[in-house]
Parts: C-alpha cells; structure tokens; sequence
C-alpha cells in the first residue's frame, strides 16, 4: 500500500433525504477506496441543506450504514446546517466584485435551465426586502474546461448555457452549488469522486472557486447504476434501502459495478473485504461510462 499521503483529501456528502442505497454506497466505496489506497484521509460531510425534504433520523441512519460497511471517517462530520456563517461570508466576497443579483421572478421567466431572463436586475432597489432569491452572473465569454479523472476532457460555454444560476434559494435556503463550493474549501478537499449525475453541476463550482480564489479538487464522476427503466438509482425512485446486516454481500456487489478484482470466498468480514479492495483498487478499470444498469451486476429491479 503506498505511503500516507497527507495531502490527498477525498470525502463523501451524502444528503439525509433517506436510508442509504446501493447507488450511494457504491459511491462512498469508490471515495473511500481511492483515499486509502492513495494513503490520504476521507471525510463524511452532512448535506443537510433542505430541512423540507429531509427525512428524520436520515443522518444518523446513513452514518450508521457507513461504519456497518466498515466505511469508517477521519475527523468530525461537518453538518452544512452548521455553515450559513461561511456561505453568507462568500455570498458578500461575490458581491463586492458585483456578480450578485436580487432575483423575484416567477417561473414563467426562467429558462429550461433555470436561469433568470426577467426584468428584476432593473428593479433590485424594489425587491430587496421581498422574498427572492440571490443569482451569480457568469460572463458572457466564459469557459469552463477540466479533465475529469474517468470521463475525460469536459468542456462548458458556461456564460451562453447558465449566464445565471441560483447560490441562495428564494426560501432563504443556501444552494447545494456554493456551499459544496465553501465546504470544500474549508475541509481541503483534493480530490471528490461521486456519481456523474453530478457531472453538470462542475463548471458551476469550478466557476465559483475561480472568483472565490478557492483551489480545484480534481474531479472523478462515476458511472451511476440504473433500473431496467434507465432511472437512476436515488431515494425519489424508492430505491430500497441497505440492509445493514448484509454488509459483506453489498460490498461485493459495489465492487463488481466498479469492475474491481473482487475478493476471494475465503476473505470474510467487512473490514478484511475492505482491505483487499484497497490493496487492488484500480481507478482505471471503472467503465468510463455515464450509467450501469443494476441487472448487469445480477441485481432485479
């Protein structure tokens, strides 16, 4: 196994909408795996952003789920209920460079996007003290390109396809796109490794971290598992929830969507499975693919 890295820093950030799945797990696993293989830490932080959808006792259920699976975390779990101090912080540093705007506008003046095309930039006087919600503006020109670890070369007109999008809700909720931004700023997360359903939503946050003067994590976004449908495994599609007692067997089956070397009979126990997998973890051999229908790895949905 390769030295520890100090300066590898990976984490998971599950939301506690629900139970955790076997889509989420698979995730964590590849998080968990590259860090250690990699000698570095990995940390859990809470999403717990959007108190109305929610599910009580959400969190403690999937940090239980997590060391069932032997998933265990280095630190403290940051609750992002705990940060509005931080957000409000990066809210000001983008308003101070004017990319802030007030935001009232119904939906009938959004794009398919959800970015604003209404008139409430000429009114901001007005709206300030009604409910609205606050929009970065991208720069007509601007681009966005990184490479992404398992899928490539990515490029984004970031300024044609969101010249605005969202970073507090209308709600007075902050939006998931600034605070996973703050959030891995502040635990120095290197590198995040998550499902490609996420994959839009990083030209968004490497926007912000250039204004902010933030570093960028490098990106991999792994392949998500679907039903026989084609729908993403995820709490709104009732994916069922990990039966905790059947560690060992989830875990064998996250590897095999992973296309990992999976250990032999003979190696029994979460924590032995987990040690094999980090022994052979091979970033490299996770199909650079977008989604991998569940019925591939033997599972009926």
């Amino acid at each position: 196994m390769p030295s520890a890295n100090t300066l590898y820093r990976g984490r998971f950030a599950p939301s506690p909408t629900g139970p955790l799945h076997l889509g989420s797990l698979i995730a964590a696993l590849a998080s968990f795996l590259d860090a250690r293989h990699c000698g570095g830490r990995w940390l859990v932080r809470m999403e717990d952003l959007d108190p109305p959808r929610e599910q009580p006792g959400a969190a403690d259920s999937i940090l239980h789920s997590l060391q069932s699976h032997g998933l265990h975390w280095d630190g403290e779990v940051l609750y992002q209920s705990t940060r509005s101090a931080a957000y409000s912080a990066a809210r000001h540093e983008l308003l101070q460079a004017g990319l802030l705007f007030s935001c009232d506008c119904g939906r009938t003046a959004l794009t398919p996007a959800g970015c604003c095309s209404g008139d409430c930039r000429t009114r901001q006087s007005e709206i300030f003290h009604t409910p609205h919600a606050i929009r970065v503006t991208v720069p007509p020109h601007c681009q966005i390109e990184f490479t992404d670890l398992l899928q490539g070369r990515q490029h984004a007109a970031l300024g044609e396809s969101l010249p605005n999008f969202v970073i507090r809700r209308k709600d007075g909720l902050d939006a998931y796109q600034l605070a996973v931004v703050v959030d891995d700023a502040e635990q120095g997360i290197t590198h995040v490794l998550r499902g490609s359903d996420l994959l839009d939503s990083s030209p968004r946050q490497i926007f912000l971290q250039q204004q902010l003067s933030y570093s960028q994590p490098a990106y991999c976004h792994l392949p998500v598992i679907t039903t026989r449908l084609g729908q993403k495994f995820s709490k709104q599609n009732q994916a069922p929830a990990l039966i905790d007692d059947e560690a060992e067997q989830n875990l064998r089956r996250a590897l095999r969507f992973l296309h990992q070397m999976e250990p032999p009979a003979s190696v029994a126990g979460v924590e032995q499975i987990l040690a094999y997998a980090t022994e052979h973890w091979a970033l490299q051999q996770v199909p650079a693919t977008l989604a991998i229908a569940a019925h591939s790895i033997g599972l009926s949905t």
